[in-house]
């Protein structure tokens, strides 16, 4: 019944508009009652991405049962689960994709289910690099790199209309996070208790990794580690060369 909603649903949207179709539009479609819509989905907004919650279910599983070895290996194949759900239905994604272009309450809706993914892996990065102090915000920072270089590619081959392989863009704008971040876990335990939990932030001055957010331009966030001594202007520089590729 949930894919029935959704389908009628989504039919609906492109036919008439998101905004134009009411709760009683789409039940008349799938030939059900308003308890049922409700049952399922607590809004139209909820009826346009009906497999996310599924998709951060198996994420949260598969983070749980990740070994200690590589956590930001873990969390890169984690958000790799997205993909291959936006990629097991090309059209339907690149549908929504441009829906969502269209309908500002649905663009909001949606940078609130990728904040929840990200969440999600910064909360398993707290568990290995700690809860407190620089441990926690390396855990922000690495999922927040890993959320924006996966959706950076994914909306490449969203934008392309679903042609190609989506994992090539999003490979390599996940390698280009491990890169910078990944490093062994045995790397982020102190040798003495002087010593601190994370590891150094690589040598090249400045890191420009992705953007994130909003597609088509709009309300995205570029990522970026710099050097600390790193003067603003180049700072300023490189933020400004990074918007200007994307």
């Amino acid at each position: 019944m949930r894919e029935v909603l959704a389908q009628a649903a989504f039919q609906l949207f492109l036919e008439r508009g998101f905004e134009r179709t009411t709760v009683d539009d789409i039940v008349a479609r799938a030939g059900v009652g308003r308890r049922s819509f409700f049952r399922y989905f607590p809004s139209k907004e909820d009826a346009v991405f009906p497999d996310h919650e599924r998709c951060l279910a198996e994420m949260t599983d598969f983070l749980a049962a990740a070994d200690d070895s590589d956590p930001v290996g873990a969390v890169s194949d984690a958000a790799r689960i997205v993909l291959r759900m936006y990629a097991a239905n090309p059209e339907f994604s690149v549908q929504r994709y441009r829906l969502t272009r269209e309908v500002p309450g649905l663009r909001t809706y949606e940078l609130s289910v990728v904040r929840r993914y990200e969440q999600t892996l910064a909360g398993h990065l707290r568990s290995r690099f700690g809860a407190d102090g620089d441990g926690a915000l390396r855990a922000e920072v690495v999922a927040a790199s890993v959320v924006a270089a996966h959706n950076n590619g994914l909306r490449l081959w969203l934008r392309s209309g679903g042609e190609g392989d989506p994992e090539v863009a999003v490979d390599h704008a996940l390698a280009l996070v491990r890169e910078v971040w990944g490093r062994p876990a045995a790397s982020t335990a102190p040798a003495d208790p002087g010593a601190s939990a994370v590891p150094a932030v690589p040598a090249a001055p400045f890191v420009p990794l992705a953007v994130s957010g909003g597609g088509d331009g709009d309300g995205e966030v570029v990522v970026m580690v710099a050097r600390k001594g790193t003067p603003m202007w180049r700072v300023v520089q490189q933020i400004e060369a990074a918007v200007g590729e994307n």
